[in-house]
């Protein structure tokens, strides 16, 4: 086979063409190495996701917040989560603090 053969064949000219040439130039560049590539934009949706993640867990952690702080409004509760969280105590009392080991194997 010679070069006048090879050229002649039809997926040698549509891949010679410059246009095609042009246009495969055009989308390597925009997927790999423009500013808003399609590797840019993986990357930023993973990263909104991320983000969305620790929006919810926030949005969970408030919730959990202001339940407490409505069940603080009962004198009782307030004095059990001083007790508990903070180891309050009456002046004639004595506190005890017992820690339980786990074993993990």
């Amino acid at each position: 086979m010679n070069l006048k053969s090879i050229q002649n064949k039809p997926v040698v000219k549509v891949i010679t063409n410059i246009y095609v040439i042009i246009l495969t130039i055009f989308v390597v560049w925009m997927l790999f190495f423009d500013e808003n590539s399609y590797l840019m934009h993986k990357e930023f949706n993973k990263e909104i996701k991320e983000l969305n993640t620790w929006i919810e867990y926030h949005k969970k952690k408030i919730a959990e917040d202001k339940q407490t702080i409505k069940n603080l409004q009962d004198s009782l509760e307030l004095e059990r989560f001083a007790r508990e969280k903070y180891l309050m105590k009456k002046k004639d009392e004595d506190i005890y603090i017992i820690e339980f080991d786990t074993i993990e194997k």
